[in-house]
């Protein structure tokens, strides 16, 4: 394929213009196209877009752009809510697709979803870029090669800042983001699915609302998306999991660290300090490495490159006819974790994931 591929960009809030600043900068792509409703949004679309052979044409709704452009590829990432309602006129298409996390808010959404990406003529990729991260990328590999023996726990912990501020302030309500362990954490169950390699099976959470967002009033209400919480996955194959997340925690040195524990050592990675720390058991061979970015990384943006990686993979899929590498039923799995989590904070008990009929 020598022409360019063209891209239309679906929501140009925050990590639309992520999404443009990635692709613009990777050979043989162009944006052609932008849909948003909200003025200011594709204003700062147009901005990151730069110099393009062509104007870029702008559009309030995902409809008008398929009925008013010729595009390749297209990258929804409106509020979470959304994604299912958008998906639907591009499904009637053959476009490629990528959609940001999470794929939809509700599993009945997510098995929609699943069934019309699995008879799309077009790739369907869901961005879940975490697994991108040049450190994870490392933990990953080195667990393949069995650096730990048989794996046995895999833990996540994110200590971060709280959310950021969205257009009208839709990230700040469960109904619009299907929960913080939905939003945010499905990218670390996606790590988890992936690092362990089997069914999850049951998940027992406990989480709260204590300190972020408790002063915010919109129209009267206040937010209630979690900030804080401990989840536990139990998988088929006899490995647990565990994610700790606390969104008020700005101090710590890194935002993220993931340990994978075996039979014969530990693997710890730490983001964005990038360790890959390695340890036997007798911790005669305890050997830290920094991990540098990926060389082919052309825009660090918001997640330390990997967007860009996910990029060039989507982009690799598209032109050599081949499945996306990150599918609509990873989507599902990593959403279905993040319910039963929910599910097991509101109820107060565990969540066989055979419950999740819904």
């Amino acid at each position: 394929m020598s022409q360019p591929i063209r891209y239309g960009i679906v929501g140009t809030g925050m990590m639309g213009c992520e999404h443009i600043q990635n692709i613009v900068r990777i050979p043989g792509t162009e944006v052609v196209a932008l849909a948003d409703p909200h003025p200011a949004s594709l204003d700062a679309a147009r901005l990151a877009c730069g110099p393009q052979p062509n104007p870029v044409a702008t559009f309030s709704s995902v409809t008008a752009l398929l009925e008013g452009c010729e595009l390749d590829a297209v990258v929804i990432a409106t509020p979470n809510w959304t994604h299912a309602e958008v998906l639907e006129p591009i499904f009637e298409s053959d476009l490629h697709v990528l959609v940001e996390k999470p794929m939809c808010t509700t599993l009945a959404d997510c098995h929609t979803m699943l069934r019309r990406a699995e008879s799309h003529a077009g790739v369907f990729w869901v961005g879940l870029e975490y697994r991108y991260l040049s450190p994870v990328s490392a933990l990953l590999q080195a667990l393949s090669t069995g650096a730990v023996g048989r794996l046995h726990m895999f833990s996540i912990r994110e200590h971060r800042f709280p959310f950021l501020p969205k257009v009208a302030n839709w990230n700040r309500f469960n109904r619009n983001t299907g929960g913080t362990l939905v939003e945010k954490c499905c990218h670390f169950f996606d790590l988890m699915n992936l690092a362990i390699g089997s069914q999850a099976t049951r998940v027992m959470a406990s989480g709260g609302q204590n300190v972020n967002h408790l002063d915010e009033r919109y129209d009267g209400e206040t937010p209630d998306i979690l900030d804080n919480a401990f989840v536990i996955v139990d998988y088929a194959n006899g490995v647990r999991a565990c994610l700790d997340l606390c969104m008020f925690a700005e101090g710590s040195r890194d935002e993220q660290e993931i340990v994978a524990v075996g039979d014969q050592g530990k693997l710890t990675c730490t983001i964005p300090t990038g360790e890959l720390i390695h340890a036997t058991r007798s911790r005669v061979d305890l050997s830290t490495e920094i991990i540098s970015p990926d060389p082919r990384i052309a825009h660090t943006g918001l997640h330390h490159g990997a967007s860009y990686l996910e990029h060039l993979d989507f982009l690799a899929c598209i032109r050599e006819g081949r499945p996306a590498l990150v599918s609509a039923r990873e989507g599902l799995r990593s959403v279905e974790i993040g319910v039963a989590a929910h599910r097991s904070i509101e109820e107060g008990r565990v969540i066989e994931m055979s419950e999740l009929t819904d």
